[in-house]
C-alpha cells in the first residue's frame, strides 16, 4: 500500500474516533437520563450508537482502500494507454498514407503500372508492420566508410584502406541489437564526390541508398566541405534521421580534434543535434614500439555504438514510419502524375474530336464573321465529356455557361482575330479562292475549340480552378503554346484533309 494511503488511513481513524468519543459522552449522558425513565429507549438509542459508528468505520476504510485503489489503477492505465499511444502515432499515419495511396493507384488504368505500384505499396507496408531496420553508410570514398563498418560488425566485410571506388555497390550487412526486435541492415555505399562517368555513376547509386535509409552515418575525416555539406542538408531536408561521423581522430591532437568537432556542430547546426555529431577511430593508424614492432590499436567507435544504439531503441519505430511515409508519399506522387498523363491523353482525344466536329459546323454554315458563340452546344458537350474524364459530372446547362464565357474571355482578349490572321496567311497558300472564306471560318473554329478544350483540360486538371491569373491567363497561355510554328504546319495540313477537301469536293459537285 502507499505511504500516502495509509497516511490518509490514520489520520481518518483518529478523526474519527475522536469524533465518535465526542458523540459517545455527548449520548451517554442522554441514555443514562433516558435508563431511568425508559430503559428500552436507553438500550435501543446505545444500539444505534454502535452501528453508527461502525458504519463511518467502515465506509471510510471502503474509500481508503478501495476507491481509492481504483482510482488510482484507473490513472494507471489512461498514463500506460498515453504511453502506448504516442509512439504508435507516426506508424498508424504511415498506415493510413498508404491505405490512401492504394486507392489512388487502383484509379490507374494501366494495368501494368498498377500492378507494379500495388506490388510497391504492399511491400512498404510489409517493411512497417515487421521489416528491418536500414542503416545507411554515406560518406567519401577516404572518408573510411567500409572501415566503420568493419568496426561495427566486428569482422572483415570489405577491404580496409582500399583506393576510391572500390565500392562500386552497396553492401549491406545484418547486425543484431539487443533491445530491438527488428534487425538492423548496415550497408556500405559507394563513395561520393569520385571523377569520371563510373563515380557519377556510383554518387547516384550512393544517393538512392541514402534517400531509402532510416538512420544515416554521414562519415567525414575533416572539416565538411561545402560539396559534403550540400548532400547531408538536403538529406535532412527530406526527414533523414542522420548522425554526422568524424573518422580517424587518431590522427589529430587532442585540441585539433575537439576544434574540428566543434566547428562540425556549429556548420550542421539546425539540421543535425550537437549529441548526433560524434567522433572515432574506425581503424587507427600502427604505432611502432620501443622494439621495433608495430602495435594496432583497436578500433574506437564506442561513441557511435552508444549513440545508434540510443536512437534505434527509442525512435526506431518512428525512424521506420518516417521512411514508409516519406516513400508512400513519392508513391503517391508517381501514382498522381501517372493517372494525370492518362486522363490528359483521354482528354486530349475528347479536344481533338470535338474540334473538327466544331469546324464541320461552322464551314456547314457560314457566318458572317468567326462567332465561338455558334459552336457553344458543340463545345459544352466537349466540357461535360472532359470534365467526366476527371471524376465531374456537370450538366449541359453548367456546361454551356462555360463555354459561353470562355467563348467571351477569347474574342476580349483578341485571340479570335489573331487566330483568323494566324490561319489565313497559312491556308491562302494552300485553298483555292472560292473556298478561302469558309475553310477559313471552319479551321478558326477548330482551333479556337481546341484553345478552349486545352483551357479546359487545365481548369479540371486544378479540380475546376482557373489558378491566380483567372481564365485569361490560362488562355493566353494556351494560345501561345498552340500558335507554334511546327504546330501550325501540322495543324493546317489535318485541316486540308478534314475541312478544306471536303469543301473543295462540295463545291466541285454543286458546279457541275
Amino acid at each position: 500500500m502507499p505511504t500516502s494511503r495509509i497516511v490518509t488511513l490514520i489520520v481518518g481513524l483518529i478523526f474519527i474516533v475522536a469524533l465518535s468519543l465526542w458523540v459517545i459522552d455527548s449520548l451517554s449522558r442522554i441514555y443514562w437520563q433516558l435508563s431511568f425513565s425508559s430503559p428500552f429507549l436507553g438500550n435501543l438509542l446505545l444500539l444505534l450508537l454502535v452501528i453508527l459508528v461502525g458504519a463511518l468505520i467502515a465506509a471510510f476504510i471502503y474509500y481508503v482502500l478501495v476507491i481509492q485503489a481504483g482510482e488510482e489503477r484507473s490513472r494507471r492505465r489512461r498514463r500506460q494507454r498515453a504511453h502506448v499511444q504516442a509512439p504508435t502515432a507516426k506508424p498508424e499515419a504511415a498506415s493510413s498514407t498508404l491505405q490512401a495511396v492504394r486507392q489512388q493507384v487502383e484509379q490507374i488504368q494501366d494495368e501494368v503500372a498498377r500492378q507494379v505500384m500495388l506490388r510497391k505499396s504492399q511491400e512498404m507496408e510489409a517493411n512497417l508492420a515487421g521489416g528491418e531496420i536500414q542503416v545507411v553508410v554515406f560518406g567519401t570514398g577516404s572518408a573510411g566508410k567500409t572501415s566503420l563498418v568493419n568496426a561495427v560488425m566486428g569482422r572483415i566485410v570489405g577491404r580496409v584502406d582500399a583506393p576510391m571506388g572500390t565500392t562500386k555497390a552497396g553492401k549491406t550487412y545484418y547486425l543484431r541489437l539487443k533491445g530491438l526486435e527488428r534487425k538492423i541492415l548496415i550497408t556500405d555505399t559507394p563513395g561520393i564526390l569520385e571523377a569520371g562517368v563510373a563515380g557519377t555513376e556510383r554518387e547516384q547509386l550512393a544517393r538512392e541508398l541514402a534517400t531509402s535509409a532510416n538512420l544515416l552515418l554521414f562519415v567525414v575525416d575533416n572539416d565538411i566541405r561545402q560539396s559534403e555539406y550540400e548532400p547531408l542538408r538536403i538529406l535532412a531536408e527530406i526527414g533523414k534521421r542522420s548522425i554526422l561521423v568524424l573518422n580517424k581522430i587518431d590522427l589529430y591532437t587532442p585540441e585539433d580534434r575537439e576544434a574540428i568537432l566543434a566547428r562540425l556542430r556549429q556548420r550542421v547546426q539546425g539540421f543535425i543535434a550537437a549529441d548526433d555529431v560524434v567522433e572515432i577511430a574506425a581503424n587507427p593508424q600502427a604505432v611502432e614500439l620501443e622494439n621495433g614492432e608495430l602495435f594496432q590499436p583497436e578500433s574506437d567507435i564506442v561513441l557511435l555504438l552508444r549513440r545508434m544504439a540510443a536512437i534505434l531503441r527509442a525512435e526506431g519505430e518512428d525512424l521506420v514510419a518516417d521512411n514508409i511515409l516519406l516513400q508512400s508519399l513519392r508513391l503517391g506522387e508517381e501514382a498522381r502524375k501517372f493517372i494525370d498523363a492518362e486522363r490528359r491523353r483521354q482528354a486530349e482525344k475528347i479536344v481533338e474530336r470535338f474540334q473538327w466536329i466544331g469546324a464541320g459546323v461552322v464551314s456547314a454554315m457560314p457566318l458572317p464573321v468567326v462567332d465561338l458563340l455558334a459552336t457553344a452546344a458543340v463545345n459544352a458537350q466537349m466540357i461535360v465529356e472532359i470534365g467526366r474524364v476527371y471524376g465531374c459530372e456537370l450538366n449541359m446547362e453548367r456546361a454551356r455557361e462555360l463555354a459561353v464565357s470562355l467563348a467571351k474571355t477569347l474574342a476580349s482578349l483578341g485571340i479570335v482575330k489573331g487566330a483568323v490572321e494566324l490561319l489565313s496567311t497559312a491556308l491562302e497558300l494552300n485553298v483555292a479562292t472560292f473556298v478561302i472564306g469558309r475553310a477559313i471560318q471552319g479551321v478558326t473554329a477548330a482551333y479556337m475549340t481546341r484553345i478552349a478544350g486545352k483551357s479546359f483540360i487545365e481548369y479540371f486538371r486544378h479540380d475546376q480552378d482557373w489558378g491566380d491569373g483567372g481564365m485569361a491567363e490560362v488562355v493566353q497561355q494556351q494560345f501561345q503554346l498552340n500558335r507554334r510554328d511546327e504546330f501550325i504546319r501540322d495543324f493546317v495540313q489535318q485541316a486540308l484533309t478534314r475541312v478544306v477537301k471536303p469543301l473543295t469536293n462540295q463545291s466541285e459537285v454543286v458546279e457541275e
